[in-house]
């Protein structure tokens, strides 16, 4: 049985495994175990700053999406920006994906936030369809990036 929880620290080294099946499929990322650990232990640390939440089966963790805090100037309220949703591969198109990312929107409803955005891969399809079907739509926006070292 499948059920939906905030990480905890016990949880970080199965979501590092998670991210690195993540970052494996992505263009711009490349899995790093050490940077995911830090990343992921300041994120539960920190539950002001955003939160994990994990699909798990017994105490094995098959997925996870993590929401990240902000406000937003445009909307005078608070927002959130929706990051690191993985299904570990063998567990993929069982709905969990569906159920984690329900969780996480009715969080953000819950908790006052206006509006969620995410990143996904311009060349993956399959998850652009997925936050499409969820009713996520297109912004005229364009990513950038610059990196600080």
């Amino acid at each position: 049985m499948i059920r939906i929880e905030q990480a905890t620290h016990e949880h970080i080294p199965q979501m590092a495994d998670l991210l690195a099946v993540l970052f494996s499929e992505e263009v711009e990322f490349r899995p790093d175990r050490e940077k995911q650990i830090r990343g992921l232990r300041m994120i539960v640390a920190a539950p002001e700053r955003g939160n994990i939440f994990v699909a798990t089966e017994e105490d094995e963790v098959v997925g996870m999406v993590s929401l990240l805090f902000t406000i937003s100037t445009a909307n005078g309220a608070p927002a959130c920006w929706l990051e690191d949703m993985v299904i570990r591969p063998d567990r993929r198109g069982m709905g969990i994906g569906t159920r984690l990312l329900d969780h996480a929107v009715a969080y953000a409803k819950s908790h006052g936030f206006t509006r969620i955005t995410l990143l996904t891969d311009r060349v993956n399809e399959k998850s652009i369809h997925f936050y499409e079907r969820h009713g996520f739509q297109h912004s005229d926006m364009v990513p950038m990036r610059l990196h600080l070292g």
